[in-house]
């Protein structure tokens, strides 16, 4: 009783003492008489009957939770959090096993074990707690709690809980601004006043309120009213909250930005960025470092790179009616070329165009004529569309999915690449015959198909030359590098011979001047079509992003095979998101598309690498292999440079690139067993290998799964072909996984898939990880039950 009679009077004494003072001053006297009072509080025997009864309740909660301590109720009061660091962990564990006597405790993980490592055996208590946040015990509560999860899982919450934190501390600004502002429209409304502004010598009068501003006195030279002063004020607090928003949304926008960067963009990608951009500036100077072996492969492969964008380039004039022309597909693919060689992940793949993709470009042609839409506005929404979902889809790390694209799969795309180069080159030397303008005199026909058989021969010669005998390594190089440029050189020249010009074999028709097709502007006029036009074209959009997504990363994974000893690894996310990025550009200038190139590819790769040639087996390997971006960049810098020196691209033959076409589609066959396989389903068993499908499965086993092949090859050789169903065939491509997928194993066993070669890809890591550890759990609990 003496006690509270002192603190009462000691209240007294101090309500006294701030009479006479201000309203801040006596604000501040009341906190601390508070903040003594609460300090000085002794709990009745009824309050701390009622605390030691809450306690045991949270204690024995967290004891009957699945994980136990901290395992299942996320609760972050500081009351749970306080008893499970500062309480006798202990002791808990006890309470919850005698009050559970028939519930099985899981074995603590090995991590877990590592955390409880730090609690002290004797007395029950926690040496040292974990590093938080701002949060102070909360933050270790959801350490404890989540010390069983990943480590990427634990920083994504984190990540989540700081970003939404942020983002409320601006909300919370902006609703104060909100109420303010409110609150001074309903004065002003309400008060209905009207000021006219007249100078006065008065007007300099200001005097101080409550909250330390300066306000006039005077207004017109008269008394300022209450109502006015009223106003004045709350326009002060709206500004003051204004200021206050703005430094908020200042301060914390760049913590919200790249916290929700981090959020949408996946773990593949960032691993990619994190795996390739230490290698960035090397992959420039590697390619200076190595000249010798640089020069060579820009000059082959920039007519390599050239052949197919002249070639795509004339035949999509026909198939466009002019839309599209050579002039468009070469400064599409030098400068989409050029920003996949800076922007991409992988720079020893390259972009160019391809059959498949002047297949959809064609489609969509005669779509727009039949429906009579505008061709180039439809071509560039479907594009914006592609880009939006190609550089989503990069970002969600959807690369991952292309594991289920078994060797099924991509041994039927390449073919179905492989097969379009050597029919373009058939029809291209077909046309010859067809179009003689005297049947019985077929000389030209005959002599075009000698250049292009020539072609075809000398190329596959001087590349297999490096595996000769003949002369040193060093010769040998040089004329695998500069032997296909000289070919096509010497071909070249050898038709302005006058004896074979007369027979007038065609070359390359293009125009004199810079141009684009049909004197066209270079931009596109995107709101040229309504609103839902735009919208419909998703559609076709979700057709070109499953092409772009196959062809692309097939292609990229064939230069990623572990057989070509790349060391810098891979990044199939960051080649999405470039090629996204680099589809949307090209739509909106209404250049054609293009995508990951396997043929060119493969060629850049070869170029690139060194060989050795072992004794012991008597075959050439692989050494090293000059990853670099320089040549990419440099051949695809020639080829746009092309368009400033179109006359001379009519002295090359068409038949000198139907010939190139014919090496790039063979040289896309070798390697593919599904083509091999078709040859081999007629030889003789002793003269295959012992590890053969054959030797091993039989001859009939082995047929059947080569014929399902062949059909799935003949379906999308047929979709692509029938102008009514070319814009589809994409999706028939997707359905390639799906029958590996579900229709095969319905056949086959995964010990007859594995002698194929073609085993089922297996589970991720981590989920195989979850079902182990559920597996042993299940287990642990069964055998304490028991």
């Amino acid at each position: 009783m003496d006690e509270n009679a002192a603190e009462r009077q000691a209240g007294d004494d101090t309500c006294h003492s701030t009479a006479g003072r201000g309203p801040t001053a006596m604000k501040r006297t009341r906190d601390g008489a508070a903040a003594t009072s609460l300090l000085n509080y002794r709990p009745s025997r009824t309050a701390a009957l009622a605390i030691i009864v809450v306690s045991v309740l949270v204690v024995s909660c967290d004891a009957f939770t699945p994980n136990g301590i901290g395992g299942g109720m996320p609760s972050n009061g500081p009351l749970s959090a306080g008893l499970r660091y500062r309480g006798n962990v202990g002791a808990a564990n006890k309470f919850a096993a005698r009050t559970s006597p028939g519930r099985p405790r899981p074995r603590p993980t090995e991590e877990t074990s590592r955390h409880m490592k730090e609690v002290d055996n004797n007395e029950g208590k926690v040496k040292k707690l974990p590093e938080g946040g701002n949060s102070g015990v909360g933050a270790a509560d959801s350490y404890l709690y989540n010390i069983t999860g990943s480590e990427e899982e634990r920083a994504k919450e984190k990540n989540k809980a700081k970003l939404r934190e942020a983002v409320n501390e601006v909300k919370g600004a902006a609703r104060v601004v909100k109420e303010k502002t409110s609150k001074l429209k309903d004065e002003v409304m309400k008060e209905d006043i009207k000021v006219v502004k007249t100078p006065s010598i008065f007007d300099d009068v200001t005097y101080e309120d409550n909250f330390g501003r300066k306000l006039k006195k005077y207004e017109n030279g008269k008394p300022k009213s209450k109502k006015v002063e009223k106003v004045a004020a709350t326009l002060g607090e709206v500004t003051e909250s204004t200021a206050k928003l703005g430094g908020t949304v200042v301060k914390k926008s760049p913590s919200i930005l790249g916290r929700l960067f981090l959020l949408l963009v996946s773990t593949d990608m960032r691993k990619d960025l994190n795996r390739r951009k230490v290698h960035y500036i090397s992959d420039w100077v590697d390619g200076f470092k190595n000249k010798r072996q640089t020069v060579p492969a820009i000059l082959f492969l920039y007519f390599a790179c050239l052949s197919p964008a002249v070639s795509f380039g004339t035949i999509s004039s026909q198939l466009t009616n002019g839309s599209i022309g050579v002039v468009e597909f070469l400064l599409s693919c030098g400068a989409s070329g050029m920003a996949y060689s800076v922007l991409c992940g992988q720079p020893m793949a390259f972009i160019a165009p391809t059959g498949l993709t002047l297949a959809f470009i064609s489609g969509l042609f005669r779509l727009c004529t039949l429906k009579g839409l505008p061709f180039f506005p439809i071509y560039a929404w479907v594009g914006i569309w592609t880009s939006v979902f190609m550089i989503s889809l990069g970002m969600a790390g959807s690369s991952r999915l292309i594991r289920f694209c078994t060797r099924f799969t991509d041994e039927v795309f390449n073919g179905l690449l492989s097969l379009n180069f050597i029919y373009e080159a058939a029809s291209s030397l077909r046309r010859n015959f067809v179009n003689a303008p005297d049947r019985s005199n077929l000389t030209m026909p005959f002599v075009a198909l000698t250049e292009a058989l020539f072609t075809f021969f000398a190329t596959t010669k001087v590349i297999a030359f490096q595996t000769s005998k003949c002369f040193n390594q060093k010769v040998r190089d040089t004329i695998k590098n500069f032997g296909p440029v000289g070919v096509i050189i010497a071909m070249s020249l050898i038709n302005q011979v006058p004896l074979i010009k007369s027979f007038k074999v065609p070359t390359l028709s293009v125009a004199r001047t810079f141009e684009l097709a049909g004197g066209r502007d270079f931009l596109i006029p995107l709101a040229s079509i309504p609103m839902k036009t735009r919208l419909l074209c998703a559609f076709p959009a979700i057709l070109l992003t499953s092409l772009f997504f196959m062809d692309q990363n097939i292609s990229v994974r064939v230069i990623n095979n572990p057989d070509n000893k790349l060391k810098k690894g891979p990044a199939y996310n960051i080649d999405m998101v470039a090629l996204g990025l680099i589809t949307a550009v090209l739509s909106v200038v209404g250049l054609p598309w293009m995508c990951g190139a396997t043929v060119q590819s493969m060629n850049h790769l070869k170029a690139m690498t060194t060989t050795k040639f072992n004794e012991e087996t008597q075959e050439a390997e692989i050494d090293h292999v000059t990853e670099t971006r320089l040549t990419g960049f440099i051949i695809h810098a020639l080829i746009a440079s092309t368009v400033k020196a179109l006359p001379l691209l009519q002295y090359l033959p068409i038949p000198v690139v139907s010939g190139v076409f014919l090496y790039l589609g063979r040289k896309l066959m070798i390697g593919n067993t599904f083509i091999e396989r078709i040859g081999d389903g007629i030889a003789e068993s002793r003269r295959l290998p012992k590890k053969h499908p054959i030797q091993l499965l039989g001859r009939k086993k082995m047929n059947i799964f080569t014929s399902l092949q062949v059909a799935c090859l003949g379906g999308l050789w047929t979709f692509k072909q029938n102008p009514a169903t070319a814009i589809f065939f994409p999706s028939v491509i997707g359905m390639l996984i799906a029958i590996r997928g579900v229709v095969l194993p319905r056949f086959f066993s995964e010990e007859e898939l594995v002698a194929l070669g073609d085993p089922t890809p297996k589970r991720s890591k981590s989920k195989q990880q979850i079902e182990e550890k559920q597996q042993q759990e299940a287990a642990i609990a069964a055998a304490s039950s028991s």
